[in-house]
């Protein structure tokens, strides 16, 4: 099975089956079938995709209520270390984080259920960030919380020359 669990209920690292000869490679990056085995396909909607440099460092993110998604991530070119925090308040595992370096290298990619936080930091000199939402980007459902949070403790990795934050991620609230 090309899936790892994590300590994160739903949260999956998906480790396709990458087929590479003197051309390159070649994997399939969803087939519905095989993510409905481990009760992780969705209807996805939009897909999105950033590009960003080494220390840019975008989230923690989320879409709330109705508007909640569900994410598969994954980073085509470069290295991220990706975050997820679980969000939802009834959950056991409430406010935990799990942590993992995304890249174009290993082609690892993470399913994320409605009701986590997001976010990543680029440890590239460049990086290409691709994900595929199974709900609309809805701007009045949008929150965040704060990257540095010390009520979460996300234990960020070094990056050389420093995070590069935007404003409005600076400015989420702490818990």
């Amino acid at each position: 099975m090309p899936f790892q669990t994590t300590p994160l209920p739903g949260l999956l690292v998906f480790e396709p089956r990458v087929f590479g000869d003197e051309r390159g490679y070649f994997f399939e990056a969803y087939n519905e079938q095989v993510f409905q085995e481990v009760d992780a396909a969705a209807c996805f909607v939009q897909d999105n995709q950033a590009a960003s440099s080494r220390g840019v460092l975008r989230g923690l993110h989320f879409q709330a209520g109705e508007a909640a998604q569900a994410k598969l991530v994954r980073v085509v070119s470069g290295e991220v270390y990706d975050v997820t925090v679980d969000i939802r308040p009834t959950s056991p595992t409430y406010l935990q984080w799990y942590g993992l370096y995304l890249s174009g290298d290993n082609h690892r990619q993470l399913y994320i259920p409605r009701g986590y936080a997001h976010g990543y930091v680029v440890t590239s000199k460049e990086a290409i960030f691709l994900y595929k939402c199974d709900n609309f980007y809805a701007p009045e459902a949008e929150g965040g919380l704060r990257y540095d949070d010390p009520a979460i403790g996300v234990e960020w990795p070094e990056v050389e020359g420093g995070y590069h934050i935007v404003e409005r991620d600076l400015a989420w609230p702490g818990l």
